[in-house]
C-alpha cells in the first residue's frame, strides 16, 4: 500500500507523488495536475531523496539524459526555441511565443510591425501546443489573398499541415468541420452564413484555438454596428466553441477608440467596453496586446536588425502632348463635378466616384486612363439605355465602400477601372460623348510617358544591375512599365504580380503586343532567386508576400492618395532576413496639384514624427499606426477636391482638411497605446532568452540511441540510424532515418523529416523514454564533471489554471567558493558538455561515492537558493513548489577508477 508523498509511476500520466490514499484507488499529483488513479494502475518509484541513500546509484548515461530530457521540455514549453522549423529565430519572436503560452487558455492580440514575422510568431506558439496536443482543433482566419500562403509556410517552415477551406467540400453530407480538425480558410468565406455554414461550424467539436490574420477585419462601428467578420466570429465566441485566440495585425487602432475596444472585446469581454472610455481600460492592455516595433529588434547579441528606409524622390516634366491631354482632362472633370450637381444625391454620388476613378487612373499613367476612356466610349451606345445596370452599378458602389474599410488595395484599384468603365446608367455631362472622344484623340497623341522616360534613366544613374521592385496601382501602367523594360533589358528580365494574374496589352522587344500569365508565387520566386531583375506589382504584392532575398531598392511609380499604401508596399523589401537598407524612389511632376498635396502631407508627416519623437525613442514605425488611426476618405478628398482650390488659399484649405490628421489627440493615443502594450525589452530580457537552437538537440539524442543498444553513422549529410524497436509504436515513425540534421535550413530539397527538433515524432519519443525514467543520482569522474550538479523541477502548487509551462528545471552548481544557478536551458548546455568528448556507462550502475555524506544538506541549500531566485525566473506560476529532481557528484580518488569510458 502507498503512503503519502510516495512517488509513483502511471504509464498513462507518468511520475508523480501520492496526495491521499484509500482501499483503491491513490489521489496523485502528477506534473499536469491531479488525477485519482486506481492503485493496481501505479508503480512506486524511488524519490530522489531516497536513491541519494543506495549504496548503488544509478547509471550515468541514464541520469544524464533524463536531466536532458527535462531542460528541453522546459525550455520548449516555454520559449518555444527548440521547435522544429526551418527558419533562424529572432529574441522578439521566441518572447512572443513565451507570453502567448505562459498560461493556457490564451487570448492576445499580437500587434508586432510589419516585417516582424507573424508567420513564424504563429508557428512558434503552434509547435509546442499541436506537440503536447494542448491543441488538437485548430482554425486560421485569413484574407482570401493569403490563404495558400499561410498553408504553404505553415507546412514549408514548420512542417505543420492544416486543410485548406472550400465551399464546395462543405456539404451536410461531407461532415467537413467534424472530419478536418485543422483547417485555414478566408475571411471572406467564412463570414457568409452560405447553405448553413454557421449551423455546420457550431454542431461540430469547438475549436481549441484560433489564429485570425489582419484581425482589424473586425470591426464595429458605433453607428454603422460590426462586419459580417466581426459578427462570425463574436458568433464563435458567445456560443463557447473556442477556448484560445490569437489576433495577429500591424494597426489595431483604426482611428476610432470603439472599434478598437470592440476588437479586444472579443478576446476579453471581461476586460473591455467600447461604451466606455478608452483611458480607463488602458490599465488593462498588457495582459492582452504586444506590440514589437521594427526599429527595437535585434539579433541574440543585440544588435539592431531594421533601419529606417532611404527615401529620395526625383521628379520629371510632362511633354507638350501630356500637358494638353492633361488639362483637358481636368477641365472635363471640372464640368462633370459641376454637372453632377444639379443631380439628386444618390446620382451625385455616383458621378462624383466614377470622376474620382478616373483622376486616380490618370495620375497612374496616360495608359492607364486612356484604356478606361476607350472602354467606356465603346459601351456608351450599348448600354446607356439598360437601366437594369443600375443596381449592377449600386452593388459596385457598395462594395467600393466596404473595401475602403477593410484596406484590399488591389480589389479596391480594379473597382476604381470598373467605375470609370462600366458605371454608364448615368451621364457625367450632357456631351458626354464628343468629350471623351476628344480626350481619346488627346490620349492618343501622347506616344510616349515621360514618366516611364524618367524611371528608365534612374535605373541606369542611380540603381545600374540591381534587382528593383516597381509598384504601381493599375494594371494599364503595369504594362506599360513592362513594355519599357522588355524593349531596354529584353523581354526575360521583368516579372509580375497583380491580383489576375494575367498582363495584357505586353509589348515585347520584338514589337510583337501579347497577354503574359504568371502567378504571384511564381513571380515572387524568380525575383527573390534572381531570375529576373525586375519586378512590377500592383498592390496584390502590397501584404503577404516577401521579396526582400534579392532587392533593397523600391520604385513607386505612382504615388497612392493614401501615404498608409507606401508603407506597405515598402514592407515588401523592409522586413527579417533583408541584409542592406532599403532604398525607395518616388517621382513626381512639381507642376501638378497632385505633387502639391503630397509636399504638404510629407510636410506634416515629418511634423508627426517629430512629435512622436518627443514621447518615445523610436518613433518611425509608429507613424504607420498614426496613418493606420486616419480616415481613408480624409486622403481621397484632399486630392479629388484640392483642384478646385485657387492656388493662393491652397495652404489654408490644406490645413483645415487635414486638421485631425497626426493631432494631439492621435499622438496622445499612440504614446498611451504604445506605453501600455505589452512589449520585448532585449536589455531586460538577454539574460533570460535561451542562447541555443537545434544542435543543441544533438548529443541527447544520439546518447539515447545508444542507451537504446543502436549505432549510428555520421557523415558531412548528418546521422543515420536504425530506430530502436521501443520507438516504434507510431505509424509516423519509420524503421531507420537516413542523414536527419540539427539545424535549420532554407533549403527544400532537405525534406522537412530530416530536420530534427522538437515536435518531430522520433524527437519526441526520445524525449519521452528519457523523462519516463526514473533513474536520479550518478557520479561521474572529476575531470568531466569539476563540481556537484543538483537539479530541480518547479512546478505550480495550484492546479485550477492551466499552463502550457508546467514545469521549470533549473540546476545549481556548487563551487569550492560558493553556487552558480543555471536556468533550463544553460543547464541543457552545461548536460551537452559532459557528453562531447567521451561516452558515460549506459549499461552499469555505479557505487554509491564516498564523499557523497553531505548531500542531505547540499539539497536544503539549493532548494532555498532556487526559491530566492523564483522572482528572476519569471514564472507564471501562482504558488511555485520546488522539486528536487536529482544529482550529477564527481567522483573522486579510487572512485574514478570505477568511472572508466565504455
Amino acid at each position: 500500500m502507498f503512503e503519502k508523498s510516495d512517488h509513483v509511476r502511471s504509464n498513462k500520466f507518468g511520475i508523480g507523488h501520492v496526495l491521499v490514499v484509500d482501499d483503491q484507488t491513490a489521489v496523485v499529483k502528477f506534473e499536469h495536475g491531479i488525477e485519482q488513479c486506481k492503485i493496481d494502475e501505479l508503480v512506486q518509484v524511488d524519490s530522489p531523496q531516497k536513491s541519494l541513500r543506495k549504496e548503488t546509484w544509478d547509471i550515468p548515461l541514464e541520469v544524464v539524459t533524463r536531466f536532458q530530457a527535462e531542460a528541453i521540455q522546459s525550455v520548449n514549453d516555454t520559449w518555444g526555441v527548440l521547435s522544429k522549423s526551418r527558419i533562424a529565430l529572432l529574441p522578439h519572436q521566441l518572447w512572443v511565443c513565451r507570453r502567448v503560452l505562459e498560461a493556457w487558455p490564451a487570448r492576445w492580440l499580437v500587434a508586432d510591425d510589419v516585417g516582424l514575422g507573424k508567420t513564424i510568431e504563429a508557428g512558434l506558439i503552434l509547435w509546442p501546443l499541436l506537440s503536447r496536443e494542448n491543441v488538437n482543433r485548430l482554425l486560421i482566419i485569413c484574407p482570401a489573398s493569403l490563404v495558400d500562403q499561410w498553408q504553404a509556410r505553415l507546412r514549408d517552415m514548420f512542417d505543420i499541415r492544416v486543410a485548406l477551406y472550400v465551399s464546395e467540400a462543405d456539404t451536410e453530407k461531407s461532415d467537413f468541420w467534424h472530419t478536418h480538425p485543422q483547417v485555414v480558410a478566408s475571411m471572406q468565406t467564412l463570414r457568409k452564413d452560405s447553405n448553413n455554414r454557421h449551423d455546420r461550424m457550431l454542431e461540430s467539436p469547438p475549436w481549441d484555438l484560433i489564429l485570425v490574420d489582419e484581425a482589424h477585419h473586425l470591426n464595429a462601428d458605433e453607428q454603422g454596428g460590426p462586419t459580417l467578420g466581426y459578427r462570425f466570429v463574436e458568433k464563435l465566441v458567445q456560443a463557447n466553441h473556442v477556448e484560445s485566440m490569437v489576433f495577429f495585425t500591424g494597426t489595431p487602432h483604426r482611428g476610432k477608440n470603439y472599434g478598437f475596444l470592440s476588437l479586444l472585446k472579443l478576446l476579453r469581454p471581461d476586460l473591455f467596453d467600447p461604451k466606455q472610455p478608452l483611458h480607463e481600460q488602458l490599465p488593462f492592455l498588457r495582459q492582452v496586446v504586444i506590440r514589437n516595433n521594427k526599429q527595437n529588434v535585434t539579433d541574440l547579441k543585440g544588435n539592431r536588425l531594421f533601419y529606417p528606409p532611404k527615401v529620395t524622390s526625383d521628379t520629371y516634366t510632362y511633354s507638350t502632348d501630356e500637358d494638353r491631354f492633361y488639362d483637358m482632362l481636368t477641365e472635363f472633370i471640372a464640368t462633370g463635378k459641376a454637372y453632377a450637381s444639379t443631380l439628386s444625391s444618390n446620382d451625385q454620388r455616383t458621378a462624383i466616384l466614377v470622376l474620382i476613378a478616373m483622376q486616380k487612373l490618370a495620375s497612374s499613367s496616360v495608359a492607364a486612363i486612356r484604356r478606361a476612356l476607350k472602354n467606356r466610349h465603346g459601351r456608351i451606345h450599348s448600354t446607356r439605355k439598360e437601366l437594369a445596370k443600375l443596381q449592377e452599378q449600386k452593388e459596385t458602389l457598395r462594395s467600393y465602400d466596404e473595401l475602403e474599410s477593410t484596406n484590399d488595395l488591389d480589389e479596391l484599384n480594379r473597382l476604381d477601372e470598373q467605375l470609370a468603365e462600366k458605371t454608364l446608367a448615368l451621364s457625367l455631362m450632357e456631351d458626354e460623348e464628343p468629350r471623351i472622344a476628344e480626350l481619346i484623340e488627346a490620349a492618343d497623341a501622347v506616344q510616349t510617358e515621360t514618366k516611364i522616360e524618367k524611371i528608365l534613366s534612374v535605373l541606369d544613374e542611380c540603381y545600374p544591375g540591381r534587382a528593383v521592385l516597381f509598384f504601381t496601382e493599375y494594371k494599364a501602367t503595369q504594362s506599360l512599365l513592362m513594355s519599357a523594360l522588355m524593349k531596354k533589358y529584353g523581354d526575360k528580365c521583368v516579372g509580375f504580380i497583380n491580383g489576375d494574374a494575367r498582363a495584357d496589352g505586353v509589348v515585347h522587344s520584338d514589337g510583337s503586343t501579347r497577354s503574359i500569365t504568371e502567378t504571384r508565387d511564381t513571380a515572387a520566386a524568380k525575383f527573390n532567386s534572381g531570375q529576373v531583375q525586375f519586378l512590377v506589382s500592383t498592390e496584390a504584392a502590397g501584404e503577404g508576400i516577401d521579396l526582400q532575398n534579392n532587392s533593397n531598392t523600391l520604385i513607386h511609380v505612382d504615388l497612392p492618395w493614401n501615404p498608409m499604401r507606401l508603407h506597405q508596399r515598402v514592407g515588401r523589401l523592409n522586413r527579417y532576413g533583408q541584409k542592406k537598407q532599403v532604398e525607395v524612389m518616388t517621382l513626381r511632376n512639381p507642376s501638378t496639384v497632385e505633387s502639391r498635396i503630397w509636399d504638404k502631407l510629407n510636410e506634416k508627416i515629418d511634423n508627426i514624427m517629430q512629435s512622436l519623437g518627443n514621447v518615445m525613442d523610436e518613433p518611425e514605425d509608429l507613424l504607420e499606426l498614426v496613418l493606420g488611426m486616419s480616415s481613408p476618405s480624409m486622403f481621397r478628398e484632399v486630392f479629388t477636391e484640392a483642384n478646385d482650390v485657387p492656388p493662393g488659399s491652397l495652404s489654408k484649405w490644406f490645413d483645415e482638411k487635414t486638421a485631425k490628421f497626426g493631432g494631439e489627440d492621435v499622438i496622445d493615443t499612440v504614446r498611451d497605446l504604445i506605453g501600455h502594450c505589452s512589449h520585448f525589452d532585449f536589455q531586460a530580457m538577454s539574460d533570460k532568452i535561451p542562447k541555443l537552437d537545434l544542435p543543441a538537440l544533438r548529443q541527447f539524442f544520439l546518447a539515447m540511441v545508444k542507451l537504446n543498444n543502436r549505432n549510428y553513422e555520421e557523415s558531412d549529410e548528418g546521422v543515420s540510424f536504425k530506430t530502436p524497436e521501443r520507438w516504434l509504436n507510431s505509424p509516423a515513425i519509420r524503421t531507420n532515418y537516413k542523414n536527419v540534421i540539427f539545424e535549420r535550413t532554407a533549403d527544400k530539397s532537405i525534406p522537412s523529416e530530416r530536420i530534427l527538433g522538437v515536435g518531430h515524432a522520433i524527437l519526441d519519443q526520445a524525449v519521452r523514454q528519457a523523462r519516463a525514467n526514473t533513474s536520479s543520482v550518478a557520479a561521474l569522474p572529476g575531470n568531466t564533471l569539476p563540481n556537484p550538479l543538483l537539479v530541480y523541477r518547479v512546478i505550480d502548487k495550484v492546479t485550477s489554471q492551466t499552463s502550457n509551462v508546467r514545469a521549470f528545471v533549473a540546476a545549481v552548481e556548487f563551487e569550492s567558493g560558493g553556487f552558480k544557478i543555471h536556468r533550463d536551458w544553460e543547464t541543457l548546455l552545461l548536460l551537452n558538455k559532459l557528453l562531447d568528448k567521451r561516452t558515460l556507462r549506459r549499461d552499469e550502475a555505479m557505487p554509491k561515492p564516498k564523499t557523497a555524506n553531505e548531500l542531505d544538506d547540499m539539497v536544503r541549500r539549493g532548494t532555498d537558493e532556487i526559491e530566492k531566485r523564483m522572482v528572476d525566473f519569471d514564472l507564471p506560476f501562482q504558488v511555485p513548489e520546488v522539486h528536487f529532481l536529482g544529482v550529477l557528484w564527481p567522483a573522486d580518488g579510487d572512485e574514478k577508477e570505477n568511472l572508466q569510458e565504455q
